[in-house]
């Protein structure tokens, strides 16, 4: 076919048709070289967050030192895939980020101690608050100026400031009979960074807190609290209820579970979007043994948590009374604290219940170690004359929080 100039026509790539098969490969190959191009700045893009991730992470290694001098002292490992970690925030007030909160005087306790028990089976977890007050045997630990202190009967939370999470470590050792495999210590600023990076952590107040030395005021009801105020939250003492410990530890216990309902149910650990920006809080705010000094190690012990049902992420407080030579002190309630230990020992369940009335509980479990004790009550379906497999006084990360 001709035009009216008599020139053949043809069909090229401006009209829609072909290209030629030159120009054909040449956009083959560009788009071939695109394809490789975002590959590889995925790649480099995954890299970086990977080492900024794994960097931001600071290693214990003055405690990983005390632990390996003494291992020959350090209980055995009974259950293989169990696993048991040592939780402690530090009032440390060294840094930018804890100078606000008093003047850094070169030391730190540890006001919140929780012990996680993560069973082999990843079906539950345990978490056991000590409190900070029991009178337990600290060992001989190494101190920061490097002299040594000597076994002594003192506070619990005494170990960490003499001998840092070392000390500590092998003090919970010797106190429970079990072995701890990591550590984890979080300061006020890394606290703070953690709940905000998942948006806040809803509680839930029967009345108005005002308490000046926590920075704390709120009215009463359900509330969504951040970084500062959960602070705040879980540090206060005497804005909230009777100002003793034993409330602070219900408030730790029952905050925890909201964190972790929170993060579950917002599908963080799914979401790369919002999986980052938690990352990089937590790792950024967290000192570690070495074995969980990687984002690698992280992963692999908040992956065991994932999948877990919130009613079956356990929160009890070790089974204590008031010590006999100072009421204002605690000391274990036995045998219900060897009970409990030898279960955490043996990886075998634990059951938690809410607390009875003191008449109601010290009859169930022929106790008298008063209201809050954690000290176990009769397992459900028991008979007198059968052996009762113990449930501890207690609540779960699926209580509500405003009920």
């Amino acid at each position: 076919m001709t035009d009216g100039a008599g020139i053949t026509g043809h069909t090229g790539a401006g009209t829609g048709g072909t290209p030629p098969p030159r120009r054909r490969r040449r956009l083959l190959r560009w788009i071939g070289l695109g394809l490789v191009l975002l590959v590889l700045l995925g790649a480099a893009a995954g890299w970086w967050i990977y080492r900024r991730l794994d960097g931001n992470i600071k290693e214990d290694t003055s405690a990983a030192a005390e632990l390996r001098r003494y291992d020959r002292e350090r209980p055995v490992h009974v259950v293989d895939g169990a696993q048991n970690v040592l939780l402690l925030g530090s009032d440390s007030r060294s840094g930018e980020e804890n100078s606000g909160y008093g003047q850094d005087g070169g030391t730190q306790r540890s006001d919140t101690a929780i012990l996680l028990h993560l069973p082999a089976d990843r079906r539950s977890a345990t978490a056991v608050s000590i409190p900070r007050d029991l009178m337990t045997t600290v060992p001989s630990c190494v101190k920061p100026d490097g002299t040594r202190t000597v076994e002594q009967l003192a506070q619990f939370n005494w170990a960490f400031e003499w001998g840092g999470a070392g000390c500590t470590v092998r003090t919970v050792e010797k106190l429970t009979g079990i072995r701890v495999d990591h550590h984890i210590v979080v300061d006020f600023g890394g606290f703070k960074k953690v709940v905000d990076a998942v948006g806040g952590v809803e509680v839930c107040l029967k009345e108005p807190v005002d308490d000046t030395d926590a920075k704390l005021k709120l009215p009463a009801g359900r509330q969504t609290l951040q970084g500062e105020q959960a602070l705040g939250f879980v540090r206060a003492r005497h804005g909230l209820g009777d100002g003793s410990d034993t409330e602070r530890m219900d408030r730790q216990q029952e905050f925890l579970g909201s964190l972790v309902k929170k993060v579950q149910s917002n599908g963080v650990l799914l979401n790369p979007a919002k999986l980052y920006p938690l990352l990089d809080a937590a790792t950024s705010s967290v000192t570690t043994d070495p074995g969980l000094a990687s984002l690698r190690g992280l992963y692999e012990l908040v992956r065991g948590l994932r999948d877990i049902p919130t009613d079956r992420i356990n929160f009890l407080t070790v089974p204590r009374r008031p010590y006999a030579a100072d009421p204002n002190r605690d000391e274990l309630a036995e045998p219900y604290a060897e009970r409990l230990f030898r279960q955490l020992r043996m990886d075998e369940p634990v059951t938690v219940v809410p607390s009875a009335p003191v008449d109601q509980r010290e009859q169930a479990a022929g106790t008298g170690t008063g209201e809050g004790s954690g000290a176990p009550t009769a397992g459900t379906g028991t008979t007198a004359s059968a052996s009762p497999v113990p449930t501890f006084t207690g609540t779960t990360a699926g209580t509500a929080t405003c009920r």
